[in-house]
């Protein structure tokens, strides 16, 4: 490992520094910066929690590389205010409004069966849509809300929309996960932490970690189809959900904090990089593979539960209802 390598890793260890604007700032002006990514004109983008933060600001971004994007929020108003937002911040690009509840799912249901008629091939899915109930809430289909949203909704877009993404091939699927799931191991036999006290923080990384165990999984099955599927982590940004969910770390980290442009940059990188289908399965940051456990933190994940959170989230994404 060069200087370079060396500086990158200290960095990432360090996490207030990898995480913030001064880790990012100093990461570009290292030698080996990746390139930024190549024109998307005549691809298809979708990108769910495309209302603010980071889907706005991904949305955004893969406008002004030339993408078709589809910018998708839980309801007509939020989709419609996604879309109109996106082309103030790129007047050229083609943004199109799309509507699905992803907690629910009938609407995911609903929302791939007229996706599917509306559009010929999908080259990018952006899983980025999150939550964070200040108290545990359930699905009307009974399942806890924040993992329905972050781990069974991007399972049921992901297969639903294999045959697009197929088509486009190869193609790409980026999970957006969370640095706090490296605090968190999935516990064996509990895949929605029904067991446990609740802890908004706690399940939210939780489920992220299940996220990416279930990148890894989706990786393996859809190598074959050269559908490429990664999770990233966008360091700490200024998002909505970071001002109403923790609004005291956002305070002590307001001097140093990214914007959500600075945290989406990875998700564009990932969307359009020739780096991205050269692999897949990988976690990101700042445009370089991370590893998924660090020597402080949660270890790795127990097989059974790794097994558990397939077979569980596959149980309920094809059950009634």
């Amino acid at each position: 490992m060069g200087l370079t390598g060396l500086i990158d890793t200290a960095l990432d260890r360090s996490v207030v520094l990898g995480y913030t604007r001064p880790g990012l700032w100093l990461r570009r002006a290292l030698p080996g910066w990746p390139a930024d990514p190549p024109r998307m004109d005549g691809r298809t983008v979708l990108v769910t929690g495309a209302a603010s933060g980071l889907g706005a600001a991904a949305t955004v971004g893969f406008a002004r590389l030339g993408a078709t994007v589809h910018a998708l929020a839980r309801s007509p108003e939020r989709a419609e205010q996604a879309a109109a937002a996106a082309r103030k911040g790129c007047p050229a690009g083609d943004v199109r409004p799309a509507v699905c509840d992803l907690a629910e799912r009938s609407s995911i249901r609903a929302f791939l069966a007229g996706f599917a008629e509306s559009v010929q091939r999908l080259d990018v899915l952006v899983n980025n849509a999150g939550v964070m109930p200040d108290e545990r809430e359930r699905t009307g289909d009974g399942v806890e809300l924040t993992y329905a949203t972050h781990v069974l909704a991007p399972w049921l877009l992901i297969e639903g929309l294999r045959p697009l993404l197929a088509r486009a091939a190869p193609s790409r699927v980026i999970n957006v996960s969370s640095g706090g799931q490296y605090d968190q191991q999935i516990p064996v036999g509990d895949v929605e932490s029904a067991r446990e006290d609740y802890s908004p923080k706690k399940i939210y990384a939780r489920t992220k970690r299940e996220q990416l165990v279930i990148t890894e999984q989706w990786a393996q099955e859809l190598r074959h189809d050269q559908i490429h599927v990664h999770a990233m982590h966008p360091g700490w940004a200024d998002t909505a959900g970071v001002r109403q969910w923790m609004p005291v770390f956002r305070g002590l980290t307001r001097p140093i904090i990214r914007t959500p442009e600075q945290g989406a940059d990875t998700i564009v990188w990932l969307g359009a990089a020739p780096e991205a289908v050269g692999s897949t399965g990988r976690f990101w940051h700042d445009r370089r593979t991370r590893p998924t456990t660090y020597l402080i933190g949660a270890k790795a994940d127990p097989e059974d539960a790794r097994r558990e959170v397939w077979t569980h989230t596959e149980a309920l994404a094809h059950a009634d209802g």
